[in-house]
């Protein structure tokens, strides 16, 4: 694996990894990062597991969430970061592929986005790599941003880069399921220039925590479009206002 030296294009980029109970998957994943990344971070979200051994043997540097949740870990990660310029979020059980990270980075490192997001649904996937609840989870979550705020998305997908300048304007705030639909939604309001690219995405390694269980499926298909609602509520009650 090469050193975290190199930078892309005079960016400092760090990649941040939410984790919990990867540890059959999380140093594939960090062995797959480009070795122009300055940065990686594992957030570990209370593995009973070696998730975090593993990681820091494979070269990350590991810090800690115990408050269990998506966002939770991803705020952990964003608290740690180190003179970053551009962040690029990557899961944790090596269904993403963290070698076209550059997708994601260059829009941004050329001043043509603010933040990328890796649309699995325009890329090419495995076989059932997607479930038949995410596929259509994505695209109601996606169809209702379109109704409420005239923007096209095709996924929520988790693996994406965003300037940390434009990071840090968001005031990001989920704990849980609806961290990605609650960072589309704000960079929206925000204006940000927002950005999908297709990316290659395949069957993760080990069980999902969401879409393998009835309990997460509907916690985060509850948490998805409550966001989303809530959000187009405040939108209306602004426009009500002027």
């Amino acid at each position: 694996m090469e050193a975290y030296d190199q930078m892309r294009h005079g960016n400092r980029v760090a990649v941040i990894i939410p984790a919990l109970n990867e540890e059959k998957a999380i140093g594939k994943v960090i062995a797959a990062i480009p070795g122009w990344v300055d940065d990686v971070i594992v957030v570990d979200n209370g593995s009973t597991d070696d998730t975090p051994t593993v990681a820091a043997q494979a070269g990350a540097r590991v810090v800690y969430e115990s408050r269990r949740g998506y966002g939770s870990a991803c705020l952990t990660g964003i608290s740690s970061l180190e003179n970053a310029d551009i962040v690029v979020f990557v899961d944790g059980d090596f269904s993403d592929r963290p070698e076209e990270a550059d997708m994601l980075v260059d829009p941004i490192v050329a001043g043509q986005a603010d933040m990328v997001i890796g649309s699995r649904v325009l890329g090419n996937r495995e076989h059932r790599a997607l479930t038949p609840q995410a596929i259509f989870g994505n695209w109601l979550a996606c169809a209702l941003m379109a109704l409420f705020w005239k923007v096209r998305f095709t996924d929520l997908g988790p693996f994406r880069a965003i300037s940390f300048t434009a990071l840090q304007g968001l005031g990001m705030k989920d704990p849980d399921y609806g961290w990605t639909v609650e960072m589309q939604i704000k960079a929206v309001l925000a204006g940000l220039k927002v950005r999908e690219v297709p990316v290659s995405y395949r069957r993760r390694i080990g069980k999902s925590k969401i879409s393998g269980t009835i309990r997460g499926v509907v916690g985060a298909g509850t948490k998805i479009l409550g966001t989303i609602f809530l959000a187009a509520m405040g939108t209306h009650n602004k426009r009500t206002r002027c």
